[in-house]
């Protein structure tokens, strides 16, 4: 089940859960106002974290910021009509998308058997929205291009555009002062193409715009808060491993041999993971 966890003065988050796919929620509160990162997978996801943030004494937020359009990080966005929500221009663009879909059993199923859908999501929907689902996709209020900055009052927040692998319209949210970097799924890999892959140049790209921020914390949607030293780690196993997909063209065998070589010993399961996912994007 969910835990809430708070970081430094100002940042508070609610842990996520793997079944229905709840990522992640981040509040950052500043003297003056209130901001949420992402709006959670449905209105009990978010409202949740809301009752047990007002358990310890913090507001509602004034404004909601969405990472990218990926159903898990939008679809609780209904529950706060009064409440300002942000998103980058091509993130509202692809929430467009889906305002004509229909979430039943049926219509899901026949997504996936066609592909444009993957058995992953449709299960976690399904799980999460077991007896109703009246989904309402709801836009965002205010749309930017690159990068926002938000003064909460004594903190700030950087929302920036950095795109990736896993989603084009991915921002990050820097929180100046606490050096906490929200990446939401940006560095995941694209899990809705045929086979789930990682791209060397955006990689890498992706990486040297994420290392230019002063972090001592990182917040990855999908797992535990991580300290710069497990970043660093994440981001150099990434860009050894595109390195070597580079120079051994794309073949897996050569690639396990000369990563064996690199780390010293046996691989585990996510570095033979990782290889893989490279694999398919080479």
């Amino acid at each position: 089940m969910h835990s809430i966890n708070k970081i430094g003065n100002s940042f508070w988050y609610i842990t996520p859960v793997s079944l229905t796919d709840r990522p992640i929620l981040g509040m950052v509160v500043g003297k003056k106002k209130t901001l949420m990162i992402d709006a959670g997978n449905s209105e009990d996801h978010a409202n949740y974290f809301l009752e047990e943030l007002l358990k310890r004494g913090i507001p509602d937020p004034d404004m909601v910021v969405l990472t990218h359009w990926h159903w898990d990080h939008i679809f609780g966005l209904s529950a706060f009509p009064k409440i300002v929500s942000i998103a980058s221009k091509e993130t509202k663009q692809e929430m467009e998308k889906l305002i004509p879909l229909s979430w039943s059993d049926e219509a899901l199923d026949a997504r996936v058997r066609e592909g444009s859908e993957i058995e992953f999501c449709a299960k976690a929907i399904k799980e999460e929205f077991p007896d109703h689902r009246d989904i309402t996709i709801v836009l965002p209020d205010l749309t930017f291009e690159k990068r926002v900055e938000i003064d909460l009052g004594g903190v700030t927040c950087v929302v920036q555009h950095v795109g990736g692998d896993h989603a084009s319209d991915s921002v990050i949210v820097y929180v100046k002062e606490e050096k906490i970097l929200f990446l939401g799924d940006c560095i995941y890999p694209d899990i809705f193409s045929e086979k789930q892959n990682y791209t060397i140049n955006e990689t890498l790209r992706l990486l040297n715009e994420l290392e230019a921020f002063d972090a001592e914390t990182y917040i990855l949607s999908h797992q535990r808060a991580i300290s710069k030293d497990e970043f660093n780690k994440e981001a150099a196993k990434l860009r050894t491993i595109a390195q070597y997909t580079d120079n051994c063209l794309g073949d897996q065998q050569k690639i396990i041999e000369e990563y064996k070589k690199h780390v010293k010993r046996e691989l585990t399961e996510d570095e033979i993971e990782t290889i893989t996912d490279f694999v398919n994007g080479y």
